[in-house]
């Protein structure tokens, strides 16, 4: 089923309900074996405003979709502009606590996103905070990885910046989502070094 047909579709069924002031649960299962699965609503939102091209997904299952369209780094889009590097930032909630508290698990877990993700390290440091919080950073040759958490929130600030095309940066989510095992992921991707941009100078 195309898009333009689903659009339709909707719009026709948002008549009825605006109409009758309620869409019954029997109409609206029945649209759905009609119609099958709806196209996700949820995907990465691509944002490009004065030489910033940003792109936001609340949706890990959609931001997985959309990264598995190029297993190397972030996929670019037809009308997008290449750039030198990406910054994946990743916001991890209701995380595991314990993972977050000290610095060798942080480190530990940072450095196999690293491994993973197939990107060559060249040194990382980390420190562990009182009473709570590890901040720390995995330098690789495409950039770096950094992270800051706060174990008392269950949360975790973790940027992912690299350029070329080798670093598969879907396993470094994977690494980190195992390690820290979040109940929600949030990510915002923020291209650096746009092409028209750097050629200002």
């Amino acid at each position: 089923m195309s898009i333009y047909t689903y659009l339709i579709s909707c719009c026709a069924f948002a008549a009825i309900a605006v109409t009758r002031d309620i869409i019954r649960p029997t109409i609206l299962k029945r649209l759905r074996s009609l119609f099958g699965k709806a196209p996700s609503l949820v995907s990465p939102v691509i944002q490009r405003d004065g030489g910033w091209t940003i792109i936001r997904s609340d949706d890990e299952s959609a931001f997985r979709d959309w990264l598995g369209h190029d297993e190397e780094g972030l996929p670019f889009g037809f009308d997008e502009e290449l750039s030198l590097g990406s910054h994946l930032l990743v916001e991890m909630y209701g995380c595991n606590q314990q993972s977050l508290e000290n610095e060798g698990t942080v480190g530990t877990v940072m450095r196999e996103a690293a491994d993973r993700s197939e990107a060559t390290v060249v040194a990382q440091s980390f420190h562990e905070f009182q009473p709570y919080g590890v901040s720390g950073a995995v330098i690789i040759q495409e950039s770096h990885y950094t992270i800051h958490t706060w174990p008392e929130h269950g949360y975790a600030a973790i940027d992912l910046f690299y350029c070329g095309g080798t670093v598969k940066v879907h396993k470094a989510i994977d690494a980190l989502r195992e390690g820290f095992a979040p109940t929600r992921i949030k990510f915002l991707v923020v291209r650096r070094g746009l092409q028209s941009e750097v050629h200002k100078g």
